[in-house]
């Protein structure tokens, strides 16, 4: 192996390692910051880093090998050419278009997989690598490293049965440059210290639902109805039948702050029933919410909303929509409150990170859409419905999958769960629905 300190000398001339105060993605504040990036630009110390990480793996049996997107990517990619070890690489997301595969080159299912890695923190971002790069049927059984900023992620890889290489650990990076006078004595037990106890990350809090930056009128008047009801359910009325809905609304609508809708399922619909529930909602306290699910070009949109038996235009409080068409596609709604599909809760949905990122960027643009649906955490400009909601975690034969109350508000910071099956197939609607909204509604108050 070429002497590690004279190519850390030179690599450090390049600024892959900065000292000063620095907000991590974590949210820790740290003393120093790694960069391995501009290594690419110095052929020369990129090729002898990539040979000095070969030889840490030169006695296993290695059949391709990745590097971990975007840092890594160069020294993999020279690790390949030195070795003759063909070269995958790994998609930091689906770009929604080609073959949409999350790892491109030729493989083949049981093959021996080398993941490479610039620096490890927590370890969380390469387990979900690997994660990955296993479900396309690799194996993934060693993982070298550049840099470990020793803050627990080789023991946590390790745990989980990898053999983890590093090339440097924090602790000998400092020691080096102190070594060879790049760092006064001072600095070097300020980070040291920073090291020997290190701070843990600060948890991302939710905000209460009056304090959520919600502009629309229909989503202020959800939350209003939420505080005063101390709900935030919204049931699901997948029932056929004009009477079998009614009777529904009346009997669960003082727990609910929303009744959601499939109205072209209704097989006797008639506008005596729209009369009838907008009665039972303002009598019950709670809004009409039509899951028509639209997603066709503005045009066709408009019609579908404002035309044809129908005419959601004219009586529902809020509609759900796609993103798909494009953020001008929503205003046909105005001022009709919409809520945005950008992930859906089915097994083997095609919603990615990829499209997920870009409906919620659409989302938060749009004026009229105060809400989305999703199974995530979301921006705090945006009410956040998760549906596949149910007391018990389970699923059905149809690929849908559900999540407890107490995992939607604590893990993804939901401020409304939708139930469905769970209240209406119930042998007794009315106390389903109780049970849910006063589960739910601790759920909520547990997670603040």
């Amino acid at each position: 192996m070429k002497n590690k300190e004279e190519f850390l000398l030179k690599a450090y001339e390049l600024g892959i390692i900065k000292f000063g105060s620095f907000t991590l993605k974590s949210g820790i504040e740290s003393p120093f910051y790694v960069d391995l990036r501009p290594l690419a630009s110095s052929p020369e110390l990129l090729k002898t880093l990539s040979n000095n990480l070969l030889q840490l793996v030169d006695d296993r049996r290695l059949e391709l090998i990745c590097g971990v997107p975007y840092a890594a990517l160069p020294m993999a990619t020279v690790m390949s050419l030195e070795s003759g070890i063909p070269l995958i690489i790994k998609r930091k997301e689906n770009k929604g278009y080609g073959t949409k595969r999350m790892l491109e080159g030729v493989f083949k299912n049981g093959q021996n997989c080398l993941l490479v890695e610039d620096v490890i923190t927590s370890g969380k971002s390469l387990v979900e690598t690997i994660d990955e790069v296993e479900k396309e049927g690799l194996n993934v059984t060693d993982i070298v490293v550049v840099l470990d900023r020793e803050q627990g992620g080789i023991e946590r890889l390790k745990e989980k049965g990898y053999r983890v290489l590093t090339l440097f650990t924090i602790n000998e990076v400092i020691d080096i440059l102190h070594k060879y006078r790049r760092l006064e004595a001072n600095e070097v037990a300020k980070i040291k210290n920073f090291l020997s106890e290190p701070p843990s990350a600060p948890l991302r809090k939710r905000k209460k639902l009056e304090e959520k930056d919600i502009h629309h009128p229909v989503g202020k008047k959800m939350i209003d109805i939420a505080l005063r009801k101390k709900s935030n359910l919204i049931a699901s009325a997948d029932v056929v039948s004009a009477l079998e809905l009614k009777n529904l609304a009346e009997s669960i609508g003082d727990k609910i702050v929303a009744l959601k809708l499939h109205t072209d399922i209704i097989s006797d619909f008639s506008w005596t029933l729209v009369e009838d529930l907008r009665s039972i909602a303002r009598e019950k306290d709670f809004l009409l919410f039509e899951d028509r699910k639209f997603a066709d070009i503005g045009n066709t949109q408009e019609l579908q909303f404002k035309q044809g038996i129908y005419k959601f235009a004219d009586w529902v409080d809020m509609v759900t929509a796609h993103p798909i068409a494009g953020e001008k596609s929503f205003s046909v709604f105005d001022p009709t409150g919409v809520i945005a599909i950008v992930e859906m809760s089915s097994a083997g949905t095609l919603t990615d990170n990829y499209y997920v990122s870009q409906a919620l960027n659409l989302a938060q643009k749009s004026n009229n859409v105060f809400a989305v649906v999703a199974q995530r955490q979301v921006p705090d400009d945006l009410l956040l419905l998760t549906p596949g909601v149910n007391l018990e975690s389970k699923g059905d034969n149809k690929g849908q999958q559900y999540n407890t109350p107490e995992k939607v508000f604590s893990d993804y910071f939901t401020d409304f769960i939708i139930v469905g099956r769970g209240i209406y197939k119930s042998n007794n609607p009315t106390e389903a629905a109780e049970e849910y909204r006063e589960r739910g509604w601790k759920a909520y108050l547990e997670s603040l």
